[in-house]
């Protein structure tokens, strides 16, 4: 069997599908997007198909380190973000031409499910009670916001205060049936991280989300030291040589890499093992497309670690396109908010082919907003 193709498809809201065929008419599907940088990750896949046109798909291994190993230059979102597409591609074939769903093709699953929560408010958070108390009815225990919007490097109390009392009014709005995992998402720098940890601590969040950016481990090894807060990291990091130094330094309790992003399949595999080594939590990052959250589930029914899976049902960026709009009916099932692991072949995900066609006639074009404090300087998104 070989590789005869490779079509990229951009699609709303900010999503890259790919799909690579065979020549026994045997195509699989990834999704290698970097948000906000699809027309850069598309080019990626389009450079990648000298080497991959004629490969034997079935040898994922070997196409993995080929393309991560050879031109000098590895690793940073983009290439990373193209090898996840890729991986998740060849892994689909694989499946599909064996008849089995990934995850047996890893020595089968170790759940049957996955604890799964969605997004609440927005960029700029607000409505997160009415939203959370919403998710509740749907049948869900667990939900992620952010907490801010633009925080400087030492900002007001004033502000503090109001982070704080909008978070504490929602735990007394649910009480202790819902889980409130929460995302600084690098917009809080170190001073503010280690007050706001504290602050936040009554609380008790599942998690708390990018407590500073990873370019500062060594400073969220120190707020990881400071509060009983489990801190995560991980969707901004790209390959397993990027985590030694979490791991190493006992920076999270929590990962959460990003199956897009990292290499795919395989190297989240590669990932989760080693955080296993470490007794840290492994919580998939996935606030984008289907096939992406596909080859998250197969993730999560091989490594042991993985306790919560993120998905992007009805999430803020979603404006023309949602997560089941481009797979069949019955594709995802979602009881009493955990999610089944698929167990048709390949990734287990059934690609409307016909949408993602039409769909593609309106591209999009989603990039990141440019948010400034009030003194006119940018501020972390």
């Amino acid at each position: 069997m070989k590789i005869v193709g490779l079509e990229t498809f951009i699609v709303p809201p900010r999503w890259l599908f790919l799909k690579i065929e065979t020549d026994e008419g045997i195509s699989g599907w990834g999704e290698p997007i970097l948000e906000g940088h699809a027309e850069a990750c598309a080019a990626g896949v389009m450079a990648s198909s000298d080497f991959l046109i004629g490969r034997d798909p079935l040898l994922i291994e070997d196409t993995w380190q080929a393309i991560y190993r050879t031109g000098c230059y590895r690793g940073g979102p983009i290439m990373m973000s193209v090898l996840s597409g890729i991986d998740m591609a060849l892994w689909d074939i694989k499946g599909k031409y064996l008849g089995v769903p990934v995850h047996s093709l890893y020595g089968g699953p170790v759940r049957s499910k996955v604890r799964s929560y969605c997004w609440v408010a927005g960029d700029r958070p607000e409505n997160q009670i009415e939203r959370t108390k919403e998710l509740m009815a749907a049948g869900f225990d667990a939900c992620k916001m952010n907490v801010c919007g633009e925080m400087q490097i030492v900002d007001s109390m004033k502000k503090v205060d109001g982070i704080v009392r909008a978070l504490g009014d929602l735990r007394d709005a649910v009480g202790w049936e819902m889980d409130l995992a929460f995302d600084f998402h690098g917009r809080v720098h170190a001073p503010m991280s280690k007050i706001l940890l504290r602050a936040l601590e009554p609380i008790r969040p599942l998690f708390i989300e990018d407590a500073v950016t990873p370019d500062h481990i060594d400073a969220l090894a120190d707020l990881a030291r400071s509060t009983s807060i489990p801190l995560a990291t991980g969707e901004r990091l790209h390959s397993r040589y990027d985590f030694k130094a979490v791991f190493e330094s006992r920076a999270a309790s929590v990962i959460n890499p990003d199956t897009a992003h990292v290499g795919g399949i395989s190297e989240m595999v590669r990932i989760g093992a080693m955080a296993e080594a470490y007794d840290i939590a492994l919580a998939p990052h996935c606030p984008i497309g289907p096939i992406a959250l596909a080859a998250c589930l197969q993730v999560d029914a091989i490594c042991y670690n993985a306790f919560i899976q993120e998905q992007s049902l009805g999430i803020h960026y979603n404006e023309g396109g949602d997560l089941l709009d481009y797979v069949s009916e019955g594709t995802f099932t979602i009881t009493g908010g955990y999610l089944d692991i698929p167990t048709a072949p390949g990734l287990g995900v059934e690609v409307d082919e016909a949408v993602v066609r039409a769909r593609t006639a309106d591209p999009h074009r989603w990039r990141a907003p440019l948010w400034r404090h009030e003194d006119g300087s940018v501020a972390e998104w």
